[in-house]
């Protein structure tokens, strides 16, 4: 593997922590919903609020879904692990201190394995974990011009997000770029995702990522680091990675010293700027919670969450390059989500053809869903409309070019249409509907638009014979030697049938009839 280049001589060092809201319907040490959206503190309960008297809970669920992201990532599942007191103090964070894992967290090691491009090359490159923990996230400060009792401007404070359940997932400072650092988060996303461990809504917050950036001369000790806090967005994360390198670089330069802090990034100018000096662990005084017992998880929980869990995504990509003959490139594409997997394999069975199934799904499933927005889960072509699209190409009833005519019928009338006052089954509901139905769909549409190719060999003779007498200079020119001639003839085959023949079919009876 190649290796990143240097920054005007520097090599950077990047550590990511990663906050994955956890997909619990209650929060980590209390009952009270974590419904997004809701309005200011109508999701904050007693024990949310710290009041008197209150003991914290844990929630069952959430321990659970750590155990599928340690096995996930080949991690030691921590048969006991202790959650500590962080002691800091925040106006959104009731208690005066987070309710965390420090010195014994419930997931220990592991690894991800990123894929980018460098130089126009493909890497590869391993990331690993030092832990990931339980905690819970803390409220929000509103600084939306709140008017005080005098007219004054003022601050509110939101504790819905309060008690969230959070799993803080820890990379070691293996990274060396912004384009690793961004592959990397873009990995993790996708597994927590595919794991269904956390939905992955980054402007929601339910993933979010803090970037430990520091720079040095290649061979030296580690510089020191300024953590950039709450990224929300993998372009976000990029941008201000590559700020702060350069700005810890131009300092170094200037002989004077990094000094550690937590920084946070501005979108609008593309800037970090400091907003305090970073702490150190010994600063928060972590000590054992007194009110929650050490967490003890036994074989048979671990073994148990492992027979539910998912197939993962790079067993699954190895099945396709196996079973299915697809390349690598493709598997690991038809893996890039748990939705893109089990659509390539609906329409992969509908069509009975794995290679074509997977380059429409990268090709122009890809570019419409992209311009649209949308997921996949969202597209208006459902999987098995797109198999059957596929069979019809395969059978030589409709051309490439006319199969994408028919596409983009199926993307724009997507909720269903009607030809000759007959209704067609809805490209949505082609899950469900099955093949027979989504044949149909795509067998009105071909025959409303005149679409179908020229399988009549009589007929497709009688045009070749045309062309042949009509084009006697390119005919002339394809029997000395001239492949581009015999293009020219296909073409006005084509042209002649009004683009229904088939382009193969047309090729084999002009290469009998010229004698090729």
């Amino acid at each position: 593997m190649s290796q990143p280049p240097l920054v005007r001589g520097f090599e950077v060092v990047i550590g990511l922590e990663t906050h994955a809201q956890l997909s619990t319907q209650s929060k980590i040490f209390s009952g009270a919903s974590t419904r997004f959206g809701a309005a200011p503190n109508t999701q904050a309960c007693a024990v949310d609020l710290a009041l008197p008297g209150t003991l914290p809970v844990l929630n069952r669920g959430a321990v659970e879904r750590a155990i599928r992201f340690g096995l996930a990532v080949g991690a030691t599942v921590a048969p006991l692990s202790i959650f500590a007191r962080k002691n800091y103090f925040y106006p959104d964070l009731p208690k005066g201190y987070q309710i965390s894992q420090y010195e014994i967290p419930v997931v220990q090691g592991g690894q991800v394995d990123i894929v980018y491009t460098l130089g126009g090359q493909t890497q590869t490159k391993r990331i690993h974990l030092t832990r990931a923990h339980l905690e819970e996230d803390a409220g929000k400060s509103l600084h939306e011009d709140f008017e005080g009792p005098h007219g004054e401007k003022s601050s509110g404070i939101d504790l819905n997000r309060a008690g969230t359940p959070l799993l803080e997932i820890v990379s070691e400072p293996d990274m060396r770029s912004s384009a690793e650092a961004v592959a990397y988060a873009r990995a993790l996303h996708a597994l927590v995702v595919w794991l269904g461990i956390c939905d992955g809504n980054m402007q929601e917050g339910s993933f979010r990522c803090d970037a430990n950036v520091s720079v040095r001369r290649p061979g030296q000790p580690f510089g020191t680091r300024r953590e950039i806090k709450n990224l929300n967005s993998f372009r976000f994360l990029q941008q201000a990675i590559d700020y702060e390198v350069n700005w810890q670089i131009d300092q170094l330069e200037d002989g004077l010293p990094i000094q550690q802090a937590t920084v946070l990034f501005n979108p609008d100018s593309g800037e970090t700027r400091a907003m305090r000096t970073k702490e150190d662990a010994h600063d928060y005084r972590y000590f054992p919670d007194p009110d929650l017992p050490p967490l003890v998880i036994a074989p048979q929980w671990i073994d148990e969450v492992r027979r539910a869990m998912p197939e993962l995504p790079g067993a699954m990509a190895e099945r396709f390059i196996k079973t299915d003959g697809l390349p690598e490139y493709d598997a690991q594409m038809m893996t890039q989500s748990l939705a893109t997997a089990r659509y390539y394999e609906a329409a992969r069975d509908a069509c009975g053809q794995a290679k074509l199934a997977a380059n429409w799904v990268m090709g122009e499933i890809s570019k419409r869903l992209n311009a649209a927005g949308l997921e996949i889960e969202a597209s208006p072509v459902g999987p098995v409309h797109l198999g059957a699209l596929i069979r019809r190409v395969q059978d030589g009833t409709v051309s490439n070019n006319s199969a994408r005519q028919v596409f983009d019928d199926l993307w724009s009338l997507g909720t269903g249409w009607e030809s000759a006052g007959d209704a067609v089954p809805s490209p949505a509901a082609a899950p469900d509907a099955g093949l027979a139905a989504a044949l149909a769909s795509v067998d009105a549409l071909i025959e409303a638009k005149g679409l179908k190719q020229m399988n009549d060999t009589g007929a497709l003779e009688a045009i070749v014979d045309e062309v042949i007498a009509a084009n006697e200079k390119s005919v002339a020119e394809y029997r000395s030697g001239k492949d581009k001639a015999f293009n020219a003839l296909v073409g006005q085959v084509m042209k002649a049938s009004k683009g229904k023949a088939n382009p193969a079919q047309a090729g084999e009876l002009l290469k009998r009839k010229l004698g090729g």
